[in-house]
């Protein structure tokens, strides 16, 4: 049997969010910033733009593209901001792109180095949403703890 009293708990130095616009990642972005402030952490905040939910003839247009990752880079920025004017003193901001999942377990996360991953446990709305739960994917695949809300 473990001696629970001399176990070593991972302090946790930084989190990592993901957020889209659903209101189970509006939900983890709330209890991310409370483990921050309660910890005393680093919050890093991430949101992937999804090619796969352009059409053809938008996935090859540079401008609409362009124009997409403007949007969601003033979305994350908002994020920052509330995330700042709630106290917490480190907050960083990662945008890339590809497919949510498996882009923050691959290339986020690698590059980040979270202690800890907080999302929702349900996208937005749509074709994910139906075919299999991207938080599922995340907590099955990822190299760190997952905190799944709802």
């Amino acid at each position: 049997m473990v001696d629970m009293d001399t176990e070593p708990i991972k302090n946790i130095k930084k989190i990592l969010v993901g957020v889209d616009d659903s209101e189970d990642a509006q939900l983890a972005f709330r209890v991310a910033m409370r483990r921050a402030l309660d910890l005393n952490a680093t919050l890093c905040i991430t949101s992937i733009l999804e090619s796969d939910e352009m059409n053809v003839f938008q996935a090859l247009s540079a401008d609409y593209v362009h124009g997409e990752r403007q949007e969601l880079e003033k979305h994350v920025e908002e994020y920052r901001k509330i995330a700042l004017k709630a106290g917490i003193k480190r907050v960083e901001v990662v945008i890339a792109e590809g497919d949510a999942g498996e882009t923050i377990i691959k290339r986020v996360i690698p590059k980040v180095e979270p202690d800890l991953l907080i999302i929702g446990a349900l996208s937005k709305k749509g074709v994910k949403k139906f075919f299999g739960s991207q938080a599922a994917y995340m907590a099955k695949n990822s190299p760190i703890s997952v905190l799944v809300v709802r």
